[in-house]
């Protein structure tokens, strides 16, 4: 059993006795400013996070059109940074819509909110996945080899994909009016 006086001897400080020690505050989680916020602006977040999502599509289509029209030589390095930084925007917006949609599943007691949240979540993934196919695709190096039905079937993919987000976002909008 640990005593209080072997406790105080211990070696290895808590972080409560560094923070106070170094004068470096604790590091607190932040608390998720949607917690106690009504279904309405948590709908509007998701709405606002979607205008970000797409905002980084066209951040990633315009990098690849800058790549394409680099070279040759191609600016790999600049298209790289592009893709790393539109990787995390939608990394960032993923982490947010999780939150959402477990706050809406948990707490809120909203099982069909979060149901159309885990659906856009399901329809983002697929949407990326198919544009980054379609970029590979497109790419100096495998010009020679494409597909045309192949490329016209993915592009056909994404519209389709765009079409369900949008409806999926119009069916949280309604539902959540509903739930209020």
């Amino acid at each position: 059993m640990i005593t209080a006086k072997a406790s105080a001897d211990s070696a290895v400080p808590s972080v409560h006795d560094t923070a106070v020690a170094t004068g470096v505050p604790e590091r607190e989680e932040p608390e998720w400013p949607w917690k106690d916020a009504p279904i309405r602006a948590l709908v509007q977040r998701i709405h606002q996070l979607q205008a970000e999502r797409a905002q980084a599509f066209r951040r990633l289509e315009e990098g690849h059109l800058q790549y394409l029209r680099s070279g040759p030589p191609y600016d790999f390095p600049r298209y790289r940074s592009t893709v790393h930084e539109v990787t995390q925007a939608f990394a960032a917006a993923s982490r947010e819509v999780l939150a959402v949609e477990a706050e809406l599943s948990g707490p809120r007691g909203q099982p069909l909110l979060a149901s159309h949240v885990r659906s856009l979540q399901q329809l983002e993934q697929t949407r990326l996945a198919t544009v980054a196919l379609l970029q590979l695709m497109g790419t100096p190096e495998l010009t020679g080899q494409e597909d045309t039905l192949e490329t016209h079937q993915l592009k056909m993919k994404v519209i389709k994909t765009m079409e369900a987000i949008s409806e999926v976002l119009q069916d949280l909008r309604f539902d959540a009016e509903s739930a209020e």
